[in-house]
């Protein structure tokens, strides 16, 4: 029994050295690992103008203009929110900017509050 104790006290002391040994040996550079900085480019920073297109008492699409000819190309990605329902849809920006109407996968009932998020990706 005291073989088994000694050799229980030996192996508590042994393997958090050994541990400790092997982390104190591994070096870590902050540079490298996991961190980044970058840069995104904007195609505009000016207001967009939107225009909610209805049928009845939903919302359809969406009509968004004032895009400049710097975000052409870019695909634009909608989506409406009333709290209730929540429907998206995306389109590509004309090559020389101008407007772009989106449909919506699913018409979205207009209600006294309601949430529209734009996304331009690109180009």
């Amino acid at each position: 029994m005291a073989l088994r104790g000694a050799a229980l006290l030996l192996a508590a002391t042994i393997v958090p050295s050994l541990a400790a040994a092997f982390a104190a040996s591994l070096t870590f550079d902050g540079r490298t690992i996991g961190m980044d900085a970058e840069t995104i480019p904007r195609c505009t920073n000016a207001g967009l103008s939107v225009l909610q297109n209805v049928s009845g008492t939903t919302v359809i699409s969406l009509t968004v203009s004032g895009l400049p000819s710097a975000c052409g190309s870019a695909t634009l990605q909608v989506t409406v929110n009333n709290l209730i329902t929540s429907s998206g849809g995306t389109a590509t920006v004309p090559s020389g900017g101008g407007q772009v109407t989106v449909t919506l996968g699913t018409a979205v009932a207009i209600t006294a509050a309601e949430q529209v998020d734009l996304v331009l990706t690109g180009p």
